[in-house]
């Protein structure tokens, strides 16, 4: 057994085997050493993802360089082999195949990056993590209303971006147009409800119109789209059951939900301050009965029943 041992050792095919595990695990250190060190001089905490990811990236790359150089000679013969095993490997995983050639579209093709807010495969979220198969969200939504984390991770295969659209919510234009319907009872002081309702706009998110502007302008320059109108609008309709005002405007995605609760408070404390110039319609009706006619049923033996009379 011993000289055979040693034969194999000494034989050429045992040395490129011990050669490509040196190399694997010289490698494989290194990536690792990158992953840890450089991070730590760099701030931006988007930079440091994508550091780890790259060193990530250039580990497998290295390491399938590497052990074609190893093997190459060797490589030739086994042409044929390798063609009919890969058409099975291909079939069977041809999941996998769609998640890195997704992988490949959503790196050079601008889809997203990570800390962008997108729907994907019906869900919508954060990404928070983009590897070679799978794209990983903060779910959004679900149970929890409007724009809130409900605390679930989800891993969403690459493949998906062929299958399905993508909605991003923060890619070229950071922002999203909201509208709040606004009922005012009829015989309000439409004047002065107009004036409250531009007041609070220019208040909560009048901020955001400059800044919507100039990354609209952007999106001008770079598509075939018209150029719209970011300054916070009121509009009014009317309807038979009261003045409906429309209030639409630029947010920041992520403030959303924040700046509409804002906005509905300072509109419910304009309109008080107003003493009843202006109010909010509703639906219901209050019906306060204060008088009620006597009412005389007809008895059968001759009588009469009256009912009391209430105030």
């Amino acid at each position: 057994m011993a000289p055979d041992f040693q034969n194999w050792f000494s034989s050429p095919l045992a040395l490129r085997v011990l050669t490509a595990v040196v190399g694997l695990v010289v490698i494989l250190a290194l990536v690792r050493v990158l992953q840890r060190t450089v991070p730590r001089y760099v701030r931006d905490t988007d930079a440091r993802y994508r550091i780890r990811k790259l060193a990530g990236v250039m580990g497998f790359v290295l390491t399938a360089l590497f052990l074609v150089s190893v093997f190459s000679d060797r490589l030739g013969s086994l042409t044929v082999a390798f063609g009919v095993v890969g058409a099975g490997v291909a079939f069977a995983l041809q999941e996998v195949i769609a998640g890195i050639a997704g992988w490949v579209a959503v790196s050079f093709g601008h889809f997203y990056k990570s800390g962008d807010r997108i729907q994907l495969g019906g869900i919508t979220g954060d990404v928070i993590d983009i590897t070679i198969l799978r794209t990983t969200l903060m779910e959004c939504g679900g149970w929890v209303r409007a724009d809130q984390y409900n605390g679930r991770i989800v891993r969403i295969s690459n493949g998906t971006v062929f299958r399905e659209p993508v909605y991003n919510y923060s890619a070229d234009f950071p922002f999203l147009w909201d509208e709040i319907m606004i009922p005012v009872r009829y015989g309000s002081d439409m004047g002065e409800a107009q004036r409250i309702l531009e007041g609070v706009l220019s208040e909560i998110v009048g901020e955001y119109a400059e800044h919507a502007k100039i990354a609209w302008e952007q999106i001008v320059k770079k598509y075939r789209i018209e150029d719209a109108k970011v300054a916070p609008a009121v509009t009014m309709t009317l309807n038979e059951n009261w003045i409906e005002f429309s209030l639409r405007y630029v947010v920041d995605y992520k403030e959303r939900r924040t700046r509409k609760h804002r906005i509905f408070v300072r509109i419910m404390e304009e309109f008080e301050k107003t003493e009843g110039r202006v109010e909010i319609a509703s639906t219901s009706t209050d019906i306060k009965l204060t008088h009620m006619p006597p009412l005389e049923v007809g008895l059968s033996g001759g009588g009469s029943f009256e009912t009391p009379t209430h105030q």
